[in-house]
């Protein structure tokens, strides 16, 4: 039987100590009417803390800039009219004993998740005042100028914005999506950043942006109150992308945003078991703790048999996957990363790490593709 003591130990993420390692991720789940959290979101997010979710990141949240995203369906995180409505959620999850960020996003060129994993593809939309470092939608397809300074400049007001709003109602940090080929991503890919100014044109220049959006959102929050940034090798426009080719070039991207002062990276795989790099086994938050000494959170279809892509596929199943929790847990216990996150099973049982302490793994209900037709009524206690 394997051990899994080591996800009840404690963990200091800022100036909160998290009583175990499991964190409920961010997912877009389309359940934000006109971008505003209903009651039964603040509670599906609380019921998670409840079922052993030390760390609640919510869905990503669009900040206020003119085009940081329109998706009526997801969240939005400005508005008079949204505020008691965030606020509202993380009281919940303190109710809970839960420690709660929002996760501010920025999609620059990409339109949201859902209408590329619906098929929907990749559209570029000038209405919108789309902005990106170089202009391009996708590796080889320049569809428009790159950002002008004044242009970043106001992305990351925007940024420092949301995050003051957050400490005023009463979150514990933020987390920033740098992941999938959003605004921070595209600075961070090569593919899509072809600058040749302080942003672009070398592996640190290409982290400067999201170094300067975390450097302006620490001068808002309080003392101890942590950044996260969630990052990722794969993009909504191409699951095969890269951010680094060598472990060499990954320390030299990320070496601003450590100077920076980011507490925790957030690493997205589709499947954690996933090796990142030739001749080793270590994943993306392994690789990423690594080279920046810097604590990691691992995802991607954590006890589950089959990734996200996959199971969004019409009436499948993704059943628990024992000999995948095995090696999260030899990976974990070796020092690899330091917290875990469960999405798609926490969908489906709240309880997850409860039950998984308990040992009673014939009680972890599947994950269906059902769920996500009313998520936030799965398996309601």
């Amino acid at each position: 039987m394997t051990d899994f003591s080591g996800l009840f130990t404690p963990f200091q993420l800022g100036k909160f100590t998290l009583p175990n390692r499991f964190v409920f991720p961010p997912m877009g789940l389309e359940v934000c009417e006109g971008g505003i959290p209903g009651d039964d979101a603040a509670e599906y997010y609380a019921r998670r803390a409840q079922g052993g979710a030390s760390l609640v990141i919510t869905e990503g949240a669009y900040i206020d800039h003119p085009s940081s995203g329109d998706n009526p369906l997801l969240g939005r995180f400005h508005g008079d009219d949204a505020w008691d409505a965030w606020r509202n959620v993380a009281t919940k999850v303190h109710r809970e004993g839960g420690i709660c960020v929002p996760e501010l996003w920025h999609v620059g060129l990409i339109p949201s998740g859902p209408d590329l994993l619906a098929g929907k593809g990749i559209v570029f939309r000038p209405e919108l005042g789309q902005v990106s470092p170089s202009g391009y939608i996708a590796p080889g397809q320049k569809v428009t100028d790159g950002m002008t300074q004044a242009e970043i400049d106001e992305v990351i007001a925007a940024y420092a914005r949301g995050t003051a709003k957050a400490v005023e109602l009463g979150f514990d940090g933020i987390e920033l999506h740098g992941a999938h080929g959003y605004v921070i991503d595209q600075f961070l890919w090569k593919e899509l950043n072809h600058r040749n100014d302080r942003y672009g044109g070398s592996p640190r220049a290409r982290g400067q942006f999201a170094a300067e959006v975390i450097r302006a959102c620490r001068e808002q929050l309080e003392p101890g109150m942590p950044i996260i940034m969630r990052m990722s090798f794969w993009k909504m426009a191409d699951f095969n992308a890269r951010l680094a080719d060598t472990p060499q070039e990954l320390e030299e991207l990320l070496a601003p945003i450590v100077d920076a002062g980011i507490e925790l990276f957030d690493c997205s795989q589709r499947r954690f078991w996933e090796p990142t790099y030739d001749d080793s086994d270590l994943n993306l938050a392994g690789w990423v703790k690594k080279v920046t000494g810097v604590p990691t959170c691992t995802i991607g279809s954590i006890g589950l048999e089959m990734d996200f892509i996959a199971s969004l596929s019409a009436d499948t199943t993704a059943e628990l996957d024992l000999k995948r929790l095995d090696d999260l847990m030899r990976r974990f216990d070796r020092g690899d990363f330091d917290l875990i996150a469960v999405g798609r099973a926490m969908i489906a049982e709240p309880d997850w790490p409860t039950l998984v302490r308990a040992g009673a793994f014939d009680q972890l209900k599947p994950f269906a593709t059902s769920l996500m037709a009313d998520p936030l009524m799965a398996h309601v206690k």
